[in-house]
């Protein structure tokens, strides 16, 4: 069993940075892949970025590529996602993920969720 829980989430203004943590119990998390989903108010959960287990591989939505960095630590049983130039539409939940074969860029490739951290991007 693998429990996720975010945090860095917070409020900030268009342009700004935040910094998101994924902390993942459990000894499989190396195996891990991980990843980070959107989900803006009333709408779909959206696939933002996951990385293979060894740090080795990354995928990005297009809409945050050259805006958002995900990186892991496995010594610390963390994920990051660094935002930077945030955008008012960058508002929303966002869900930590994780899984233990291939992962992808649906919510359905992945087992084990967090509870979310809310990001507020103001204009």
């Amino acid at each position: 069993q693998v429990q996720l829980v975010e945090s860095g989430g917070g409020s900030v203004q268009a342009g700004g940075s935040l910094r998101l943590s994924c902390a993942a119990s459990g000894s499989t998390f190396g195996y891990l892949v991980i990843a980070w989903f959107h989900q803006a108010p009333g709408k779909e959960r959206d696939f933002v970025a996951d990385i293979s287990w060894s740090g080795g591989r990354t995928l990005y939505d297009d809409l945050v590529k050259g805006r958002f960095t995900i990186s892991r630590d496995n010594t610390k049983n963390t994920v990051y996602l660094q935002m930077n130039s945030l955008k008012p539409e960058d508002t929303g939940v966002y869900y930590c993920a994780a899984d233990p074969t291939y992962g992808g860029v649906y919510p359905g490739d992945y087992k084990y969720w967090g509870q979310g951290t809310q990001v507020t991007v103001s204009s």
